[in-house]
């Protein structure tokens, strides 16, 4: 089926160093323009983001510090690409909580004029979420083909919770787990030990505050110290700890916080 099209229809995504939108910097854009007529223009780049990529997000897309050395800066392009979005609106998937704010942001720091305010902004996995429910009457219904009885009460969720990871088991049972870089992460298999550690091994506390990195290493996982080394920030600010101890955090985030700071000291 054709697009419905009025004027042209810019689908876009970036790569980045992260996700603070502040902080972070575009490493990879890439757009795809369509016409009205069934025309299509692509534009891409892999650009020298000016600060390092933290090996995390290396993992994710692929880019590292070395294949952007020669690459141009998002300044020295930013003018060819505001007048490739110009005249169109956007498109893309998950793009109003990440890749719009950060072409936003980036286009800021240039000093080149890009108005989204007067385009329309068309965001797939919006309408994705609105058309496949994430619920769990959703996914009984897809796994099991059968509707709730009593939604919503404890012990009909809690039985159609144990009918869902059953089906669940049966359906990928064997099949490989991949992550963004199609990069296999594990196996599906019958095993509670296995299931266990795909759905939330980086976890140290409850509330996520604090994760485990790619090397297995304990960081924070939000704030200004956000992937850094909880050990490394002991050291260098022992009056973090004191400040989350006292602060608005679960009593769960504090107990394995003290675990972790009694655990630097031995060291």
């Amino acid at each position: 089926m054709k697009l419905n099209l009025k004027i042209p229809l810019c689908f876009f995504d970036l790569e980045a160093t992260g996700i603070n939108v502040a902080h972070d910097r575009i490493v990879e854009i890439a757009v795809v323009k369509v016409y009205p007529n069934g025309e299509v223009q692509k534009k891409s780049n892999v650009l020298n983001p000016t600060i390092p990529i933290p090996a995390d997000s290396t993992s994710i897309h692929g880019i590292s510090d070395k294949d952007v050395k020669d690459k141009p800066t998002f300044k020295e392009v930013a003018r060819e690409y505001a007048k490739f979005f110009e005249g169109a609106d956007m498109a893309g998937f998950n793009i109003l909580k990440f890749d719009v704010p950060l072409l936003v942001e980036e286009f800021l720091r240039t000093d080149v004029e890009f108005d989204y305010h007067r385009k329309k902004i068309i965001d797939a996995q919006k309408i994705f979420h609105l058309m496949e429910k994430r619920t769990l009457s959703a996914a009984y219904k897809f796994y099991c083909n059968k509707e709730i009885e009593r939604a919503h009460s404890a012990e009909a969720d809690t039985i159609a919770t144990m009918e869902v990871l059953t089906s669940q088991i049966e359906r990928y049972d064997g099949l490989d787990v991949t992550d963004g870089l199609n990069k296999k992460v594990g196996v599906i298999k019958n095993d509670m030990e296995v299931l266990a550690k795909l759905v939330g091994d980086d976890m140290v506390d409850l509330a996520g505050r604090m994760v485990k990195n790619q090397k297995g290493e304990i960081v924070f996982n939000f704030g200004k110290h956000k992937s850094k080394l909880v050990d490394k920030v002991f050291k260098e600010e022992p009056a973090y700890y004191d400040w989350m101890m006292n602060g608005d955090f679960p009593l769960d985030t504090k107990r394995k916080l003290t675990e972790q700071k009694l655990k630097s000291l031995q060291k």
